[in-house]
């Protein structure tokens, strides 16, 4: 049995997420917090996040994570969602700038206008840009469910592994060593949600 770390700062959709992760990984010791040393402890980590960046980072701090998910993220399978993506990196233009953790190097910035209604929200296809054990059992172009504003401009392509259109094209998964996060919320993405939650849980780094 191994123990999986949804990290719960008061900013994400952690119920859904615990949920998904208990139907696929049953004889798994699943749990939320908030606590250094748990999260420090355990042998995954899944960092959810919804709402503002700013928020965001204001929570993580008020919550003393910031040290520790820098840490987890460079040291054991780390799954960012949402927000959990957003804010490996640098800086985002949201409310006239907001720094994130700079696990990554790029920014965040905000969809252009355009007649499409903002936030990006609903079922949207995931272009796999390179292969990558989370991607295992899910079809190129599968649809998953996202609900977003703004969107990750990464520096380095090659931590790229997944990408979608919204108006623009737009970067919605990233890999790097033991970091796999996704703009998409794959708890509530159906079968292939699972199956990437799944992929997730038996990822071997």
């Amino acid at each position: 049995m191994q123990s999986i770390a949804i990290v719960d700062y008061g900013m994400g959709n952690v119920r859904s997420v615990q949920k998904a992760l208990e139907h696929i990984a049953p004889n798994d010791k699943i749990f939320l917090t908030d606590d250094v040393d748990l999260i420090t402890d355990a042998d995954r980590i899944v960092f959810p996040g919804q709402g503002a960046m700013g928020a965001c980072m204001q929570a993580l701090n008020a919550h003393g994570l910031v040290e520790v998910m820098k840490q987890a993220a460079g040291e054991k399978p780390f799954l960012g969602i949402c927000l959990g993506l957003q804010l490996l990196f640098d800086h985002s233009e949201e409310n006239g700038g907001t720094q994130g953790l700079s696990v990554l190097a790029g920014e965040v910035v905000h969809f252009p206008k355009t007649e499409l209604k903002i936030p990006h929200m609903g079922w949207n296809t995931v272009k796999q840009t390179q292969t990558h054990p989370l991607w295992h059992n899910i079809e190129d172009n599968a649809r998953f469910y996202s609900v977003h504003s703004y969107y990750v401009k990464q520096n380095d392509s090659s931590v790229v592994t997944g990408s979608s259109n919204y108006g623009v094209d737009f970067t919605c998964a990233i890999a790097k060593d033991n970091i796999f996060a996704v703009q998409f919320h794959p708890e509530k993405s159906q079968h292939d949600g699972l199956q990437l939650l799944d992929n997730f849980v038996h990822w071997k780094i």
